[in-house]
């Protein structure tokens, strides 16, 4: 279906469509005028919908079999589609004439309702919704100017037309709907809506009628970003007279998973009605639905372009055991991963200045380490899983066994906060010193700095950046370091050895434009992934620098970067509140992972690459499918 320029200089009054002139201009919407018609032999009045559209010969099969369908609903809250037709390619629909108009007309924006008024409202809608659904229908546009008042002032439900046949262009871009984004789903903005959908929808109406003022307000993209990644403010705090469960049914019909809300949309609307009569027995909310656990210091989110991307949410386990936000999570390495029986553990820790750790699938603590002084910014597994190299915010790193939690060393050589941590990745006693195991750790003193894990001994200190040092890690094959941060470089150099005594840098690339907070080998080896500030992330080749894939999906700071264990994706986190999945050789085929309700600052792949980790200034690490 191609759309042309809207002229509104010309509106169709006098022209004829099909048995119906056009006789008066009610009125206007992103996809359709409406007028008021009347049938030339039967004098009988009519709405006539002129889609704003022009049909090609492809598309007309499509919509004659949509308008079938449409025009096949038959219920008493559904306003009746008489007939439809094409003319000059432009598609009509006749339908009932409501001669009350919208309950927009009849409820200005600002008004307040108390649910005692809503609740007959809601009852014909969802009624209404649950009939088209019955039928396989989404209406997609469930909003004031949409429900519509008859002669008896009964509720009918208008605009399945433009929900079914206008939403099934396959042109429409995200613009076409920005008048009605104040009441869209997530998923709907990108791009998948289901019957759910229409639910959420329905509950934005009636948070706006409790409480007088949309349930977000801004730009376009402001708003569509909040509907993504914002819980719903609490109703109660706007009306503090409120009934609780009249509240926690709104609340339940606005949650940002599908699967969380009513099973269907009678269902709501029962809810919404036992909550005003005090009958409503059980009804519960996840944190990220209540608004619970939320940081008063959430950054404001930027004004960016909305992406449309499939959204997943298939988290496993949600680790609540921090007292404050989790800056760094790590999956231990010797991980029994079959399918049948997945088991392995996780070390998170953060602001609590504690080490947790605990079972991926079941959620239980093992163990807490409490000898930080301070928050704690990084920690990493050795590679044989024996021992946790943890990082404090006073600059130092201490190494302990996982097992008993014994500190075997401390390493006091940075003179300002520890960012980053990375293993030498051989097993204990294969590292080139010969004795010990090695760690580089990168600092807020413009430093990277290697030394061997069970005495604390420096071996070299690595000067090249004019800035503070966020990320560092090894190669696969433990040759080079990788390391970036606020000069907005990644510099790739090469570990000391006997061959080479000293630091030797192979390249630095300049790919991005502001600071870098997270760099990653791919294993192979012969990729580096890079994302910060500029929330771009660079896939390049290790060697020389050249460019392979730009993934620039991310609506705020990119914080994480981590390569699948086959190599084949990649998972990035960002201070946007969510984890993306994406194709490391085309930074295509993206999913989006929805789950925090604040920053996330770190993303980890399980070894068996089944399973994400995420923590989160939300105070939780959450472990999800990787689909």
């Amino acid at each position: 279906m191609e759309y042309r320029k809207r002229n509104f200089s010309r509106p169709r009054v006098g022209q004829q469509l099909g048995n119906y002139r056009l006789v008066q201009l009610l009125g206007r919407g992103s996809f359709a005028d409406v007028y008021l018609g009347e049938h030339i032999h039967l004098n009988m009045q009519a709405a006539i919908k002129v889609l704003d559209m022009r049909l090609t010969n492809d598309d007309m099969g499509d919509f004659l079999k949509e308008a079938r369908t449409i025009a096949h609903l038959r219920h008493p809250c559904i306003i009746q589609v008489l007939e439809f037709g094409v003319e000059e390619n432009t598609p009509f629909l006749v339908m009932d004439y409501a001669p009350n108009g919208t309950l927009r007309s009849r409820l200005p924006k600002g008004t307040r309702l108390s649910p005692e008024d809503i609740q007959p409202y809601v009852v014909q809608v969802a009624s209404a919704l649950q009939h088209a659904h019955d039928e396989k229908l989404v209406h997609r546009d469930i909003k004031p100017e949409n429900i519509l008042l008859g002669s008896n002032n009964e509720v009918l439900l208008a605009d399945f037309g433009i929900a079914v046949v206008a939403h099934s262009s396959r042109t429409q871009s995200m613009t076409g709907v920005a008048g009605t984004v104040a009441y869209m789903a997530p998923e709907q903005l990108r791009g998948m809506p289901v019957k759910a959908s229409d639910q959420y929808a329905l509950a934005a109406v009636i948070y706006e009628w409790l409480s007088g003022s949309p349930l977000f307000e801004g730009s376009f993209t402001e708003v569509a970003t909040h509907h993504t990644l914002t819980p719903p403010p609490p109703l109660r705090d706007r009306i503090p007279a409120l009934s609780p469960a009249v509240e926690l049914a709104v609340l339940k019909a606005l949650a940002k998973d599908p699967a969380q809300r009513f099973a269907n949309v009678l269902e709501f609307a029962e809810a919404f009605a036992q909550g005003i009569s005090g009958e409503l027995a059980s009804l519960s909310l996840s944190p990220r639905q209540s608004g619970e656990e939320i940081s008063s210091k959430t950054e404001p989110l930027p004004s960016m372009e909305v992406d449309v991307l499939p959204l997943q949410e298939t988290t496993i386990t949600t680790y609540s055991g921090h007292a404050a936000p989790v800056y760094t999570v790590a999956w231990s390495p010797s991980d029994r991963h079959d399918a049948a029986h997945y088991r392995s553990r996780i070390a998170s820790a953060g602001d609590d200045r504690t080490v947790q750790i605990w079972d991926a699938m079941t959620g239980r603590k093992v163990s807490t380490y409490r000898s930080h002084a301070g928050g704690i910014s990084a920690l990493a597994w050795s590679p044989d899983g024996k021992l946790i190299a943890s990082s404090g915010m006073d600059g130092t790193v201490q190494v302990w066994t996982a097992d008993n939690l014994h500190k075997v060393s401390a390493y006091t050589r940075h003179t300002n906060k520890v960012t980053a941590l990375a293993w030498f990745p051989m097993p204990a006693g294969s590292s080139p010193a010969g004795h010990n195991p090695l760690i580089a750790s990168a600092s807020e003193d413009s430093t990277v700095q290697v030394w061997e894990a069970l005495t604390g001994q420096r071996l070299f200190v690595y000067r090249g950046h004019t800035h503070p040092v966020h990320t560092v890690a090894w190669s696969p094959d433990g040759r080079y370091l990788a390391s970036a941060g606020e000069d907005a470089t990644v510099q790739v150099w090469r570990v000391p050895s006997k061959d080479v005594p000293t630091g030797k840098l192979l390249l630095a690339s300049q790919h991005a434009s502001n600071t870098l907070l997270t760099a990653a080998w791919s294993p192979d080896g012969k990729y580096i992934a890079s994302g910060g500030a500029d929330q771009v992330i660079e896939v390049w080749e290790a060697q020389t620098g050249s460019g392979v894939c730009t993934y620039a999906h991310h609506q705020f700071t990119v914080s994480a970067v981590a390569w699948s264990p086959d190599g084949a994706r990649i998972a990035s986190a960002s201070f946007d509140r969510t984890v993306h999945i994406w194709d490391a050789s085309t930074g295509e085929h993206a999913v989006v992972y929805p789950g925090h309700s604040n920053w996330v600052h770190a993303v980890a792949w399980s070894k068996n690459g089944q399973y994400l980790a995420s923590a989160s200034s939300d105070k939780t690490v959450q472990v999800w499918l990787a689909l």
